[in-house]
């Protein structure tokens, strides 16, 4: 991920490991969370009415009250703490300016320019295919879902709505694919993080998790194929005037990102594209309340942001994060089983995390004793932690990724679930990877 999300006292608090019924309790605002929002939608038969922020203020006060011996501003400082992170506000930087980027992209027609090209030049059934293979390129060139996540879903949604699309599901082929990347680059931050806590060679993670991300990805691939085979003939008229210079803006962002430039540099470039391409026929006060009003859209994204991660602080410090990692390493039986718990444990963390990186990074030294103990060998553990937390960070509708792409798609992001095709492929090869041994050669260590 891009080290976002990022909780101050990840692995936990202060004081010695917690007892089980206090850890069940340090774990209860997740429970509450995620009880409150299921059990609501379920009652109203709709899953996008119940707000993610109301949902979160109530685990927020549950939390709060289930610190011990703490004054109400403490309490407050610790939750504080977790909200105003510099992590937690350089991604809000980026929700601001992606929103602001969007929003004068499709004011000035940039958007409709990109989704025109895309349609005269590719073949219907190629579109969702061919959008995947984009985010898997990208990602896997700038080691960041959340810089593909920016420079893709403006098209995806733009794409659906012009081909009468779902727009949750042409997002979602976004979203896997920047989680491809995210997971295999060798410039990626949680490649860097399993590999240095495993003390292995980047190449030699690589190997062993393309055994498992590769199968996945190619039938993803071949599902998005047959889907857009099956739909025929786009129904669409191209624009009478083909506009290609107002396509400028999300080509300079593709090819920055692609270059590996910061987030925001890239963004604060889009922005600058678009304005000298508007110059003269738009007026800059009228780009300027475009802009705020692409600002405005990510306001809800913003306060989910702040009051997750303030939650999750009081989790860790609550030691929620360390009964976790107690109670799953005392119930290991064997090679299969050691691998299994490495991967609910990366898997379990990043829930009460959202960040896929902090939680390799948390559970990094166990899974290595881990390891070292069952006698695994530690190019696959990295590779479990590596694709475990980006499954997890993948499917979870409080990550950057997922409030970002919902953000700029002005969709739940709870819409992504049942369309996260290639996360739930890579889900199960990492179940095979486990039950079925392989790849056969980083089984065991040597």
């Amino acid at each position: 991920m891009d080290n976002l999300h990022h909780s101050a006292t990840a692995g936990g608090g202060q004081g010695v490991m917690v007892g089980h019924g206090k850890g069940l309790l340090a774990l209860s605002p997740i429970i509450v969370f995620l009880l409150l929002y299921v059990a609501v939608s379920a009652a109203i038969g709709d899953f996008y009415k119940m707000p993610l922020s109301i949902a979160f203020i109530v685990a927020s006060v549950w939390a709060m009250a289930t610190m011990p011996r703490m004054k109400v501003t403490e309490r407050i400082e610790v939750f504080s703490a977790g909200a105003a992170n510099s992590n937690i506000l350089y991604m809000i930087w980026i929700f601001i300016m992606a929103g602001a980027f969007s929003a004068l992209a499709n004011g000035i027609g940039a958007v409709d320019a990109t989704v025109d090209l895309a349609l005269r030049v590719l073949p219907s059934w190629f579109l969702l295919p061919g959008m995947f293979l984009t985010a898997c390129f990208i990602s896997m060139s700038i080691g960041t879902s959340v810089g593909t996540v920016v420079a893709l879903t403006p098209f995806a949604q733009q794409l659906a709505l012009t081909t009468g699309g779902s727009v949750p599901f042409f997002v979602s082929v976004v979203l896997g694919g920047s989680f491809f990347g995210d997971n295999l680059s060798f410039i990626s931050d949680t490649t860097i993080a399993a590999t240095r806590n495993l003390r292995v060679k980047m190449n030699d993670k690589f190997k062993a998790n393309l055994w498992i991300a590769l199968p996945a990805a190619l039938v993803t691939l071949a599902v998005y194929a047959t889907i857009g085979g099956a739909g025929g003939a786009v129904p669409y008229t191209p624009h009478p005037v083909a506009q290609w210079q107002l396509v400028l803006p999300y080509l300079v962002v593709i090819a920055l990102a692609v270059a590996g430039v910061n987030v925001l540099v890239v963004l604060s470039v889009g922005i600058a594209s678009c304005l000298i391409l508007a110059a003269g026929s738009h007026s800059l006060i009228d780009l300027c309340t475009t802009m705020g009003g692409g600002i405005k859209d990510m306001s809800d994204l913003i306060i989910v942001t702040l009051l997750a991660a303030g939650l999750l602080e009081v989790i860790s410090h609550n030691g929620g994060i360390r009964y976790i990692i107690g109670l799953l390493t005392r119930r290991i039986h064997g090679t299969r089983g050691a691998q299994a718990v490495v991967a609910v444990l990366v898997s379990l963390v990043n829930v009460c995390t959202a960040n896929n990186t902090i939680a390799i990074i948390t559970v990094g030294k166990i899974s290595r004793s881990i390891a070292s103990t069952f006698g695994l060998d530690p190019r696959k553990v990295a590779s479990l932690l590596d694709t475990c937390s980006c499954i997890t960070q993948c499917i979870i509708p409080y990550g950057a990724q997922s409030l970002l792409a919902a953000g700029l798609a002005k969709v739940s992001p709870v819409a992504f679930l049942p369309y996260q095709y290639y996360a739930w492929a890579l889900a199960a090869a990492v179940a095979m990877s486990i039950a079925l041994q392989f790849p056969r050669s980083h089984q065991r260590a040597a």
